[in-house]
């Protein structure tokens, strides 16, 4: 929960930066003082999220392999040598849902897992319109889902935006992507209990702000 009308300057590992506080916390087991995991690098990543507003609905795609395998997310990737985000971020919606859209910044998100040392930090974009046929691809299967509970028209007969199957702290920064609100934040993850499973790793330690 928030407890900040003011932005404030945090660290957040290797980042440091100026952001008004909407939700921190951590696991039980771990002291509410406990410093950030130690990184050892990081690795430069992209998520786009599609949404139609007229027919308030968004669409996600279905993780088929690799990290976070049968859960749903937006469409992205790694950052190649050379490339900037957004050019990136184009790259990864074509490849993976074969449609082109014109990207706005939307927020930073930071991450680390328990069984590597490395710091994913991955730039969010979002998009209101598109162009060309969605299309599934080798690694997603996009689907469409509605943005309200009481949608009404065509899309109150799509399912929910089906959070309990997306990764486990989407729900920490999901309502800020959704006002347009520019955010950061950072999420360290313990081990999978599961280990087919990374959305059975708990969070141990996460920090979210509005960007002015």
């Amino acid at each position: 929960m928030s407890d900040s009308t003011q932005s404030t300057s945090i660290s957040l590992g290797p980042l440091t930066t100026e952001a008004k506080l909407i939700t921190s916390g951590h696991h039980p087991d771990v002291a509410a003082d406990a410093s950030w995991a130690p990184v050892e690098g990081t690795k430069l990543y992209t998520n786009v999220f599609v949404w139609d507003e007229t027919e308030s609905k968004i669409l996600l795609g279905f993780k088929k392999r690799g990290l976070g395998v049968n859960m749903y997310n937006g469409f992205g990737g790694k950052i190649e040598a050379g490339e900037t985000p957004i050019v990136a971020a184009s790259r990864e919606l074509k490849e993976e849902a074969g449609i082109t859209a014109d990207l706005e910044p939307a927020g930073t998100l930071l991450f680390t897992t328990g069984s590597s040392p490395i710091l994913a930090h991955i730039e969010i974009f979002r998009a209101n319109s598109w162009s060309g046929d969605i299309t599934e691809s080798e690694e997603m299967r996009p689907e469409w889902f509605r943005l309200l509970p009481d949608a009404t028209g065509p899309s109150s007969q799509l399912p929910p935006v089906p959070l309990d199957k997306m990764w486990k702290d989407d729900y920490l920064w999901w309502p800020m992507l959704l006002k347009k609100q520019r955010f950061i934040g950072r999420v360290d993850f313990g081990l999978p209990t599961d280990p087919e499973d990374w959305n059975s790793a708990n969070l141990l330690k996460w920090w979210f702000g509005a960007l002015e």
